[in-house]
């Protein structure tokens, strides 16, 4: 089996978990940044360092991730810092999981990171704005408002054409799994 890493990315709510159930069905390796994330908080060099940069988030060596999110979603400087410091460690750590293998990443950020040439190739999920707006509502029980400040900091869906392979969820689960398929023909991955 050929080595080489492929990130699939999209903004919050565009359905990248669903494509990368999709590729785990199928056999590929999958991994996830937001899981890689939620295990660093867990290690305490990780938490210390979090705790110097956001005093109070941290409390009795456990991360208070409401304090966290709501002082990063209000401030952007706080946003800038928290990526700065979480980002690269959640990148190390992908890059050594994947290493020598055929493998598909959930990148969240990635092109707002600048990752995308750490990997082979990119699959971006796409789906119709106020869709995804109702998903991530009813899936986290969040505001519209605060959906909506997360949107704000992610690239615009439609700035991905020509950047990557682009997979629009815009029907059934059934032809999103097709569309994975094709997305898959056409990096040259047989399933």
């Amino acid at each position: 089996m050929q080595s080489k890493r492929y990130a699939v990315t999209g903004g919050i709510g565009s359905g990248k978990s669903a494509v990368l159930g999709f590729l785990k069905e199928w056999g590929f390796p999958v991994f996830s940044c937001d899981a890689i994330s939620h295990e660093l908080w867990k290690d305490e060099s990780y938490l210390s360092g979090l705790e110097a940069r956001f005093p109070g988030c941290v409390r009795g060596g456990t991360l208070d991730r409401k304090a966290l999110s709501a002082l990063v979603f209000e401030d952007e400087n706080a946003y800038l810092r928290l990526n700065a410091y979480a980002h690269p460690r959640i990148m190390e750590e992908l890059l050594k999981r994947t290493e020598g293998m055929l493998s598909f990443s959930e990148v969240p950020l990635l092109f707002e990171g600048g990752f995308e040439k750490m990997f082979d190739g990119v699959i971006a999920v796409r789906r119709e704005k106020e869709v995804r707006v109702a998903a991530v509502m009813e899936r986290d029980g969040s505001t519209r408002a605060a959906v909506l400040r997360r949107m704000a900091r992610q690239i615009d869906p439609q700035t991905l054409d020509g950047r990557c392979i682009v997979i629009e969820n815009d029907s059934t689960r059934e032809v999103l799994r097709e569309k994975t398929k094709c997305a898959l023909k056409a990096l040259g991955i047989e399933i």
